[in-house]
């Protein structure tokens, strides 16, 4: 190998190791060496059977497994897959087979060794994910499981009240279960880039009280409401734009301990630009800086009564999907300030 290409391979963070036609290693980098501890140049001169150890903790092979010198003349690599050193961690491990001419013999193998913890720490991750959804799933459905049970084993033995007590508990629960399996739907359109939007005009200020109304009850204390008389048209998804109006009043409500004020207003700055912004105070100690963003990870929860952690995730994706943006601020006095931009993007089809 030319000094050039030794350096290159140096500085690789992956293990490298490239043998000759014969078989015989040629060449190992630093990484290499530092994963099989070993000393100095004594992987030089190994055959590549011996420099690569590894097996399917079968007892099989990867140089028998792979026949990187025979199989298949057009091959030209081998497939990444998973490989254990004879300590018992794994590794991924590929290869280049490098010809001369196409179907000619190999006269280069480039082994390429990785660590596998990172993708480990992925696979771990994907499965408290899963855990995590199965609690939520498991949680609404032994309440009603454990009632409609009751309700058929002994109805005779409940009251007329209790019955009705125990259906409406039953049909909560329900409504809870309808509820996370929609957020889980959305959150994995959004993860997926398959969040749609039926668009067309919409009111930000209407929607702002129609929410409103539906979760206080029409009661405007001890809040404030401040919403221009000019507030333009947005173009975007009603239902979607209700969605979030309605996560971000709610979490004000349950956990930054009340409403205290909802702001609605046009921006004809340059930054963001033309469009329109709605701001959400609330009462509560507000949200440390190193917190903010971790807000919007999915299954984000903190505090007593935390719900299934995947509100302002939805909401995030929703707002960008049209175009806005989101940000958490110190609100004026204290507490937390969500602000959240809808562009005007087609001006000229909502005009009155």
């Amino acid at each position: 190998m030319q000094p050039a290409q030794q350096t290159v391979f140096d500085d690789y963070p992956d293990g490298v190791i490239i043998a000759g036609a014969d078989g015989i290693v040629e060449y190992v980098n630093a990484r290499i060496k530092v994963m099989a501890r070993a000393e100095g140049d004594e992987m030089l001169g190994m055959h590549l059977s011996d420099a690569v150890p590894f097996d399917d903790l079968n007892g099989n092979s990867w140089f028998d497994c792979t026949r990187p010198y025979d199989g298949l003349n057009i091959r030209t690599r081998t497939s990444e897959s998973s490989w254990w050193s004879p300590r018992g961690s794994e590794y991924l491990i590929t290869a280049s087979l490098v010809r001369q001419r196409r179907g000619g013999p190999v006269q280069r193998v480039i082994v390429s060794v990785r660590n596998a913890r990172i993708r480990n720490l992925a696979d771990r991750e994907r499965s408290d994910l899963v855990a995590t959804v199965a609690h939520e799933l498991r949680s609404p459905l032994t309440g009603i499981k454990g009632f409609t049970s009751t309700l058929l084993t002994k109805w005779d033995k409940f009251s007329e009240e209790q019955r009705q007590l125990m259906l409406e508990t039953v049909d909560a629960d329900a409504d809870r279960l309808s509820r996370l399996i929609t957020e889980l739907l959305d959150a994995a359109r959004i993860d997926a880039g398959r969040l749609t939007l039926k668009r067309g005009p919409v009111r930000l200020a209407e929607v702002v009280r129609h929410v409103l109304t539906n979760v206080s009850g029409g009661a405007t204390e001890p809040f404030e409401i401040s919403i221009t008389d000019d507030v333009d048209l947005i173009w975007g998804d009603s239902d979607r734009i209700h969605q979030v109006v309605t996560n971000l009043v709610e979490n004000a409500m349950r956990h930054g301990f009340g409403l205290r004020e909802i702001v609605v207003q046009n921006t004809r700055r340059a930054n963001p630009g033309a469009g329109v912004s709605l701001e959400v105070h609330d009462n509560g100690p507000g949200i440390p800086v190193e917190m903010r963003q971790r807000v919007f990870s999915r299954f984000w929860r903190s505090g007593p009564g935390a719900g299934s952690g995947l509100g302002m995730y939805i909401v995030r994706g929703i707002v960008e999907e049209h175009g806005g943006t989101i940000e958490i601020r110190d609100a004026d006095g204290g507490g937390a300030l969500i602000r959240v931009w809808f562009p005007i993007n087609e001006p000229d089809s909502m005009s009155d």
